[in-house]
């Protein structure tokens, strides 16, 4: 930025020189051209920065929750799926029930006081969403239902597979999910819990499988680059859902170490105890951190590098920039691509690990850690 405005001014005091000097020809014109080249410079350093914005506000809209779900352009249509959209006022209690479609249809697009912005519902008067609770099937939700659906449909299937080919080798969606599944109960859960891993099994393979169906949908181009999984609601739901299970079946010595560590002295209790307690609520915090923080950043990444091939070819100005870009962007977007697959699986097998290594170490009795010592 300070060689841009150096820049500037030179070229202005070589202007102003040509501009002065009356023992030059032609002394109007070149301070014309000179005004005219810093015009046309401040205009392109403006474009290029709004270019700049523009991308950066498209990542972060694709990034971010919407009431529609928009799958792309076709010339000057817009392809989206519309969601119901329920709202109730904080004031008037008024419950809305609309489909966001609604609004392309509404007389000055409100409805009931609503507008739509950036796919967002919105207060037509004040622009915030602060007035309003927003009850709505947003896309993230759209596609955790979807994801729902999926897992059912693939559950039932495996189900019915078992009940018709007792004693039989595996076959097809029963194949290949009974290697899955044995490797989540022998090195996660049974490893990690002891013997007492059926109580918790259903929990732990339930959220290895929701967040892997939704790390994977996020992955799939034509659904809208949904980003359930990248949401920090979405994480801190899980993470709750861990915490409640972690600790409601805590036994009387992990709340014994937390409240009154054996052979410490009272007063460093008063120390200790904070600090456990705060350990009790890092630990899922942890959990939805590292699940938003993977997922969020591999697909701003994504976009990120998908954005070179507009930020090359000038917004469509230059198609020779915009193929240099393709052909920069494409192999690494590649490579991004596959190692977002992989970060996919990783992060759900990870969430997995830890929220069962932590209800191991709460349901673990006091004499179990004494014998592995």
């Amino acid at each position: 930025m300070f060689r841009t405005q150096l820049k500037y001014i030179f070229l202005a005091l070589f202007s102003l020189t040509f501009a002065i000097n009356p023992a030059l020809a032609n002394t109007d014109t070149v301070a014309n051209e000179g005004i005219m080249l810093i015009n046309e410079k401040s205009i392109a350093h403006e474009e290029v920065e709004k270019e700049e914005t523009d991308i950066v506000e498209t990542i972060l809209h694709h990034v971010s929750d919407a009431n529609e779900n928009h799958l792309g352009t076709m010339g000057h249509t817009h392809l989206t799926i519309p969601l119901p959209c329920i709202l109730i006022n904080k004031e008037t209690k008024k419950v809305s029930f609309f489909m966001s479609s609604a609004f392309h249809h509404a007389p000055e697009g409100i409805i009931d006081g609503y507008k739509m912005e950036h796919s967002r519902v919105v207060d037509a008067q004040t622009g915030k969403r602060d007035t309003f609770y927003d009850l709505s099937i947003t896309k993230n939700v759209f596609n955790m239902l979807i994801g729902f659906v999926l897992l059912t449909i693939l559950f039932f299937v495996i189900k019915s597979s078992y009940e018709k080919r007792k004693g039989q080798a595996p076959k097809g969606a029963q194949s290949f999910m009974e290697p899955i599944i044995d490797f989540l109960i022998d090195d996660i859960v049974v490893k990690n819990i002891g013997p007492n891993y059926k109580k918790y099994l259903p929990f732990l393979l339930s959220v290895f499988f929701f967040i892997l169906i939704n790390n994977l949908l996020g992955l799939v181009p034509f659904l809208g680059s949904i980003n359930s999984s990248g949401n920090i609601s979405f994480t801190m739901a899980l993470a709750l859902c861990s915490l409640l299970v972690i600790n409601l079946n805590g036994t009387k010595d992990y709340w014994g170490h937390i409240f009154a560590m054996p052979g410490v002295p009272k007063w460093v209790l008063i120390i200790l105890t904070p600090i456990e307690l705060l350990g009790v609520i890092l630990k899922p915090a942890v959990l939805m951190l590292r699940l938003f923080g993977n997922i969020i950043g591999g697909h701003i990444t994504v976009l990120s590098i998908v954005s070179l091939i507009f930020i090359m070819g000038k917004m469509g100005q230059s198609m020779g920039g915009a193929a240099a870009g393709g052909a920069v962007a494409f192999p690494i977007l590649l490579f991004v691509n596959a190692l977002e697959l992989f970060v996919a699986f990783l992060q759900a097998y990870v969430f997995t690990l830890l929220t069962a290594v932590f209800i191991g170490a709460a349901i673990e009795e006091h004499h179990h850690a004494e014998e592995h010592h």
